[in-house]
């Protein structure tokens, strides 16, 4: 027996250039007992193509069963998520949840792919709300979108069209700044000394920014990471560092004996425990500790663009205050020394030059595996300490300890074997990469990050 009144269930049509487009792969339908989620993330209800929609978030918005109408029909709510390009509905950018109305656009993004919110009248089956086609493949080949095989204007000049996304999606501020850094070294060739400030600088930046950065996935205003990086010079070369070498060399057993030649792996271990993992540790920390408490005092939205929430915001900051201290490290104590010990044995400048650009290179790289991984790692429990605040000193005790150790470890190791010395160096890493890959799960704002594909 027909229903004398038929139920209306909602569906949302692709469309191009302004037009409809025709097939069954082109319509969502929307299930009327769940939320509908539209983005590039494979686990939405309607995913589009992560190659072709760059322009879309990987959760971009979603479409929401609201309530029962007098007829017995759903209406239904669209509503941004945080996305990184915004949701527009008929031209107008969404501020907040909107109702949803026939023949309502909805566009992702100021370019990007645009339905139309329809309703389907359906009087004998509830299989359609059940069922939702996948999304196209390649929307490009499709003969429902081009009449035409012919390569069109801005196929041909892909620069017209794909303006906004260099900088968002092709790395092309990185690159920017590799090219500059690349034209001020050329520049420098004759001045030794700021070649390996601009050589140094460019390789920390590149190893924080790719193996750091990215795979944390979380969006940070880079002069808060910068600010975090000179803050940690700044405290190295003001008084500060004299108390904690007198706290932790003097007063604690962090100091080393004047003949090193006899010293044991044990006596090492524990000296580097309190004189390089806790004071450096402690001391790289500030920053991170300082972010904290300016955050709290802020206003939203700076209060989560500056200060820590989560394990995230304490990873990017503890890398970055790391990189500072290796970039004064390096160029402030190692390569002079080594150039000064080589001009003079050899009696050629040139040479002590040569083996303090040598030197340079492993010394910086070798903060990923070293200060990042020690740092980032206490920063790791210093946001988690933030995140779960129940036994939250415990959590930093464990953290502190734990990246002291590995400090000292590291810097004992040395004497004993340079094969030990690389699996202290890996396990370093590790236990970074696994501290960015749990801050990532635990992220509150995992939805938004965008380095979520990895997990």
């Amino acid at each position: 027996m027909a229903d004398n009144n038929p139920r209306k269930y909602a569906l949302v049509r692709l469309v191009s250039e302004n037009r409809v487009v025709l097939g069954s792969d082109f319509i969502y339908s929307l299930a009327l007992d769940k939320d509908i989620v539209i983005g590039r993330d494979p686990n939405c209800e309607i995913i589009l193509d992560a190659m072709m929609y760059r322009m879309v978030s990987r959760r971009h918005a979603i479409f929401r069963p609201l309530y029962t109408s007098a007829d017995g029909n759903i209406n239904w709510i669209i509503q941004d998520l945080n996305s990184a390009n915004g949701t527009y509905i008929n031209g107008h950018r969404l501020q907040g949840p909107q109702k949803l109305q026939l023949g309502d656009r909805v566009r992702l993004g100021d370019d990007g792919p645009e339905f139309v919110f329809e309703y389907e009248l359906n009087t004998f089956s509830t299989a359609f709300e059940q069922t939702t086609p996948p999304p196209p493949k390649d929307v490009a080949n499709s003969s429902h979108l081009h009449s035409s095989d012919s390569a069109s204007f801005t196929q041909l000049f892909p620069i017209f069209s794909t303006g906004k996304d260099l900088t968002r999606k092709a790395y092309l501020i990185p690159g920017i700044f590799m090219v500059v850094f690349v034209i001020l070294m050329f520049a420098t060739l004759d001045k030794p000394e700021l070649n390996q400030v601009l050589v140094a600088t460019f390789i920390a930046l590149a190893a924080y920014y790719f193996f750091i950065y990215l795979l944390c996935g979380k969006h940070k205003p880079w002069w808060i990471l910068i600010g975090s990086a000179l803050a940690t010079i700044t405290i190295l070369l003001s008084p500060l560092l004299d108390i904690f070498i007198i706290i932790f060399r003097d007063i604690l057993p962090g100091g080393l004996p004047p003949n090193q030649d006899t010293i044991t792996f044990k006596e090492l271990l524990v000296r580097m425990f309190f004189g390089a993992g806790l004071m450096e540790e402690l001391l790289k920390a500030l920053p991170i500790l300082g972010a904290f408490l300016v955050g709290r005092s802020l206003p939203f939205p700076w209060r989560e663009r500056v200060g820590v929430w989560e394990p995230l915001d304490g990873i990017l900051l503890g890398t970055a205050s790391a990189a500072g201290f290796t970039l004064l490290e390096t160029l402030g104590q190692y390569i002079p020394q080594v150039t000064q010990n080589v001009a003079e044995q050899e009696g050629v400048i040139s040479a002590g030059l040569l083996a303090g650009f040598q030197l340079l290179i492993p010394r910086i790289l070798g903060s990923l595996p070293g200060h990042m991984a020690y740092s980032g790692y206490l920063g790791y429990f210093i946001g988690l300490a933030v995140l779960k605040p129940g036994k939250g000193w415990q959590t930093l005790l464990i953290g502190y300890l734990t990246a002291s150790a590995l400090h000292a470890l590291w810097n004992a190791t040395g004497i004993i074997s340079n094969i030990l010395l690389a699996v202290v160096g890996i396990i370093s890493y590790a236990f970074l990469m696994a501290a960015i890959l749990k801050a990532r799960a635990l992220s509150p704002t995992r939805s938004q990050n965008f380095a979520t594909r990895f997990l």
